[in-house]
């Protein structure tokens, strides 16, 4: 029924009770496929259940009921797993299924997904590999909670590129009486834990460097044991309860199962994913020619101070003029903010356990400004608001307000909050699957922000980011934008998964040390991961300038990838070859949301390739595991690097983010077809001459001679162009001394410490 949305439960149930010798017939095919107690051949038992099913499904008179139960039979022939059969009884009952097998289900379809059902609780897991991390939600949308978890999956999976999982995502929702609060709070915990229960039942384990299956399941696929979990909307706070529960089974990631417990990296005090957001941010406003750490600038804003992304996003800078933001219950409006006293503010509710904007100093708030209800019929303009809004009558309903703060002229519009609020024109309101939203939802077309930022996830709809970059706009997508606290999360596990052996050896003395040595790294951590987001955003200028020079290569890229499978078109809103080439804005280059989705797929492509070479085990590769860890450990523990469980993830990963976010996105293409030389070659090329040439001290001064965006931008184009003749001469045998191919740019940099005026750039 989340599959087939038309459907609903009272129409199974009934189809099943007006055929009931096809669902007995399901019911002994489930049994021969998955009772561990059954006697014989289960491959025999089985074969004659699908007869009988078969048989029973010819007698089916209506076509449409017809249509049901084949549906039915196809999900249990698809299923992998279940905890149907554990004893004792579970609280839920979970399934794992292929869904790739699953007829009818929608793209993009995940490598498995794991259906988790009780009366008190339904929910779904799904994963886009067997190493995959995401994730969980308290969702809203009974009727349609998988289409929601799957649309969050989509952008997990482009924004786990930079890390070493690839995208997962889950989700659940509460049914049956569902008390109020406080008793809520509770009642919440119970449902999570046995959402997460119903997971690990039926995923394997692994105790002394052995596999071990779950009891009482019988198992249709291979070895699966790598199963990670995440806060998300509504579960913020329960990781050290799906942490508890892992140690329960003990699972063998231990607290690394669910990353920011309380022995774990708290993103709403570090601020994480809003400083990652920020990186961009700064990056795509020192394009226009801004410094928003040192310039005034306005920003209208989506969510409240309560909340982490949009909390910390708005006291990333203090020349913040926040002039009007909205969340899902009330509406700020200050026309005329003072920078610092209305920081200060913001900060103190911030600090607060909970707070809305009610809680705002109502004195602080400029001339014709206020606080108003969301729900509002009519809310009085002063003035200030109607110059601000650009209204003309003297009042407007609360959802009339927000549709005007979408679209008013600001610097930034800042979106630190859930729900889709920004879509093409050509798109109709069901297709975005956000009805919560419906009545306030603008298109690209009409917004005026000169940038967007998007701390929140699935804020606009891609085809609604094409329409205002077209307009102008500058921006990326949330999978670039907020990809900070996934990534902060994947090192957090990687790290006690190299850490936790080492307190069972003895080498690290017990659990205290070694989550003193976790709080130690947090910092350092956090700078790793924002030079992750500082890498693409610049990565996706550099490849704006690339297509704006070599137009048709990229469109011809493209092309190629979505004609081996890497890309889908249709899922990923990418326009045809031929309005691709029609475009009036070719001198701009590609849009940036369309480079964002090709960083994204060429990264997924080139580490699946490259983990099926030698490269990860190489002598090229090997310092990538090295520099993936924070200096403490690299001080105290790389010895022990070479053990990690991951390795050649880790260095897959990190190998293919640094090339493809300083040589760009067509590079191995481009090189793999001009020398007929595999991947593994042409990134061992590119990465050897890389380190001969010293090009990351270079890139370095290029960067902090404060040249300017332009001026940076050719430099860094400058490195890469003699990086690939490099490459070149390598992958063709030919000796290429690349020590000091590099100088010529260090010495034009020499002396040129001084900043420059900022430039424009595409």
């Amino acid at each position: 029924m989340q599959i087939r949305t038309h459907y609903n439960a009272e129409t199974v149930n009934g189809v099943l009770l007006r055929n009931s010798g096809v669902a007995a017939a399901l019911l002994r095919f489930f049994a021969a496929r998955f009772d561990p107690a059954l006697p014989g051949d289960r491959a025999a038992a089985m074969a004659e259940a699908d007869q009988a099913v078969k048989t029973a499904l010819e007698k089916v008179v209506s076509l449409a009921e017809d249509e049901v139960l084949r549906a039915l039979n196809n999900l249990l022939r698809s299923s992998l797993r279940t905890n149907f059969y554990q004893r004792p009884e579970r609280p839920v009952v979970s399934i794992k299924i292929d869904s790739r097998k699953v007829d009818g289900m929608p793209s993009p379809r995940p490598m498995f997904e794991i259906y988790v059902h009780s009366p008190r609780l339904e929910g779904i897991h799904l994963r886009g590999g067997k190493v995959a991390r995401g994730g969980i939600r308290w969702s809203d949308r009974h009727d349609d909670f998988r289409t929601e978890i799957l649309g969050l999956m989509k952008t997990q999976m482009v924004k786990n590129s930079i890390i070493v999982p690839v995208g997962s995502k889950g989700g659940f929702v509460l049914k049956g009486h569902v008390p109020a609060r406080p008793a809520l709070d509770a009642y919440l915990v119970d449902r999570y834990r046995e959402f997460v229960s119903g997971l690990l039942d039926i995923t394997d384990n692994i105790v002394d460097g052995q596999v071990i299956h779950p009891p009482e399941v019988v198992l249709h696929d291979g070895d699966d044991p790598y199963l990670v979990v995440a806060a998300d909307k509504g579960t913020a706070h329960l990781s050290d309860t799906a942490n508890s529960v892992s140690a329960q089974y003990g699972f063998w990631l231990g607290d690394a199962f669910a990353s920011g417990g309380s022995h774990g990296y708290d993103h709403k005090k570090v601020g994480i994913t809003a400083r990652g957001c920020w990186e961009c941010v700064k990056h795509n406003f020192a394009n226009l020619g801004t410094d928003i750490q040192r310039q005034p600038f306005t920003m209208a804003g989506i969510g409240d101070m309560s909340g982490d992304v949009f909390g910390n996003g708005v006291l990333q800078s203090r020349t913040t003029r926040l002039v009007a933001a909205f969340n899902h219950a009330h509406i700020f409006i200050d026309p005329d903010p003072d920078p610092e006293k209305t920081f200060a503010e913001r900060e103190r509710l911030f600090r607060l356990p909970r707070s809305t904007w009610r809680d705002y100093n109502p004195s602080l708030i400029g001339k014709g400004g206020g606080i108003f209800d969301r729900a509002a019929k009519a809310i009085p303009l002063s003035p200030q608001m109607k110059t601000l809004l650009g209204v003309d009558g003297d009042s407007a309903s609360g959802e009339e307000v927000i549709r005007r703060i979408l679209t008013m002229k600001v610097d930034l519009l800042y979106n630190g909050g859930i729900g889709t609020y920004i879509k093409a024109a050509s798109e109709d309101d069901e297709e975005v699957g956000d009805r919560a939203n419906d009545r306030v939802r603008v298109n690209g077309k009409d917004v005026q922000g000169r940038v967007i930022g998007e701390g929140g996830n699935l804020g606009l709809t891609q085809r609604g980011r094409l329409e205002y970059w077209t307009r102008g706009g500058m921006l990326n997508t949330d999978a670039v934008d907020n990809s900070a606290g996934v990534d902060m999360s994947d090192h957090e596990v990687n790290i006690k998964i190299l850490l936790d052996p080492l307190v069972k050896k003895g080498v690290i003395k017990g659990r205290e040390e070694r989550n003193r040595i976790l709080a130690e790294m947090t910092e350092e951590v956090a700078a790793l991961v924002l030079k992750d987001n500082d890498n693409q955003a610049r990565a996706l200028t550099l490849d704006s300038l690339r297509s704006a020079a070599r137009y048709e290569e990229f469109v011809t890229f493209i092309d190629d990838l979505a004609g081996t499978g890497v890309l889908d078109r249709a899922d990923n809103a990418v326009p045809i070859r031929d309005d691709l080439l029609a475009s009036p804005h070719r001198k701009r280059g590609l849009p940036r949301p369309l480079l964002a989705v090709l960083l994204g797929h060429t990264k997924m492509w080139a580490f699946q390739t490259i983990l099926e070479t030698p490269f990860p085990d190489s002598a090229s590769g090997r310092p990538f595991l090295h520099d993936y860890f924070p200096r403490r450990l690299q001080e105290s523990f790389a010895a022990h690097f070479e053990g990690h469980t991951l390795k050649r993830e880790i260095i897959a990963t990190a190998a293919v983010n640094h090339l493809v976010n300083e040589a760009g996105v067509t590079f191995l293409w481009r090189n793999m077809t001009a020398t007929g030389a595999g991947i593994a070659e042409v990134l061992t090329a590119y990465v050897d001459v890389d380190r001969e040439s010293q090009a990351e001290d270079v890139r370095d001064l290029v960067e902090g001679a404060g040249l300017g965006a332009v001026a940076e931008s050719a430099l860094l184009l400058q490195i890469e162009d003699k990086l690939e003749a490099l490459t070149r001469e390598r992958v063709a045998g030919r000796a290429a001394e690349a020590t000091h191919a590099l100088e010529p740019i260090r010495a034009q940099l020499t002396g040129q410490a001084q900043p420059a005026p900022a430039g424009q750039r595409a």
